[in-house]
């Protein structure tokens, strides 16, 4: 009932910018905060950063002052603009999409595929 897609992860090189985006669509739930997470090779996923429907931000401080997360809630779809990129930013990208059905307190997570970005000279 619920899609999310991401797209834009590629081979970028230190000091590089990189922009993703996330569509996400749903006919019965209403589309609330939305997120990107991510997980290195041997390592938990985490957060990197997500967005309220009303543009409420948070970011984890590792990315604050390099990353910035947007939304068009027009289109379902959020961005996440990557500047200044490490090779310790190297992992598979998520894009989350929390959901509730209209009249319910109860939220879901639903997840796209991920997509692979990869900070290497």
């Amino acid at each position: 009932q619920v899609q999310v897609v991401e797209s834009g992860g590629g081979l970028v090189q230190p000091g590089g910018s990189l922009r993703l985006s996330c569509a996400a669509s749903s006919i019965r739930f209403s589309i609330n905060a939305m997120g990107w997470h991510r997980q290195a090779p041997g390592k938990q996923r985490e957060l990197v950063a997500d967005i309220t429907s009303g543009g409420s931000t948070n970011y984890v401080d590792f990315v604050k002052g390099r990353f910035t997360i947007s939304r068009d809630n027009a289109r379902n779809t959020i961005y996440l603009q990557m500047n200044s990129l490490k090779p310790e930013d190297t992992a598979v990208y998520y894009c989350r999409a929390r959901v509730a059905r209209p009249g319910f307190s109860s939220e879901y997570d639903y997840w796209g595929q991920g997509t692979q970005v990869t900070v290497s000279s």
